[in-house]
């Protein structure tokens, strides 16, 4: 009998999150402010008793950023849906998925080809667990260079929350376009792009971030 490749991605990501967070689980649920598309997320943000100093420390040294949809993923996947003529007919390379759920709202929105690039395996298990359910196809690489050489648009959200990955727009230029979404840098100004608009929003399951990293910015590359 032939495995069910989401229930084996779901086994495999509740199996990482068990390692520092063994009383929480994954589940599926709509997103507040994209309720057509669905993700599994945490279940709740903390089990019913004090975590454990050595979990804690394992959890900031690996955070399951999958885990979560986050301000400026749920901003721009809300952004494309409303806004299909970014990516109708177009190989969409959405860098740093998450959860994915960019990608899949670009899936959703029409994208000829949408590519998820990261390297952290787990979150790419997320974005295949996430686009079957949603029912699209997302084609995963952990090669950078090579996705944006099919590339038509980029798609980025809250990848900044490193100034060390400040470099990866230059890298972005090698496609035709790139949307840039951010809650993390209050003072960024890419040169080369527009803004297109801010919006409020927030991680979720909520994190009861500082209000801070609630507005998020996209900003588009010029042409």
């Amino acid at each position: 009998m032939t495995s069910d490749p989401k229930r084996v991605g779901l086994n495999a990501l509740h199996e990482r999150l068990h390692r520092v967070l063994p009383n929480v689980n994954l589940t599926c649920q709509p997103l507040p402010q994209t309720p057509s598309l669905k993700l599994w997320l945490l279940d709740e943000l903390f089990p019913e008793k004090a975590l454990e100093p050595g979990i804690v420390n394992a959890i900031m040294e690996e955070p399951p950023y999958w885990s979560f949809c986050w301000a400026s993923g749920q901003v721009l996947a809300e952004y494309l849906i409303r806004h299909p003529e970014w990516v109708k007919g177009r190989c969409v390379v959405d860098v740093g998925p998450g959860s994915g759920v960019v990608a899949i709202a670009a899936a959703m929105a029409g994208a000829r080809k949408v590519i998820a690039c990261d390297l952290d395996e787990d979150a790419l298990t997320a974005t295949q667990v996430n686009a079957a359910e949603n029912g699209v196809h997302i084609e995963l690489s952990q090669d950078l260079d090579s996705a944006l050489a099919d590339a038509d648009l980029v798609t980025a959200a809250d990848i900044l929350y490193d100034r060390e990955n400040l470099p990866l727009l230059s890298r972005f230029n090698a496609a035709g376009a790139v949307l840039l979404a951010d809650s993390r840098v209050p003072d960024l100004d890419p040169p080369g792009y527009r803004l297109l608009g801010q919006w409020q929003s927030c991680t979720w399951p909520d994190l009861g971030e500082s209000s801070e990293y609630n507005g998020v910015r996209l900003f588009a590359s010029e042409p």
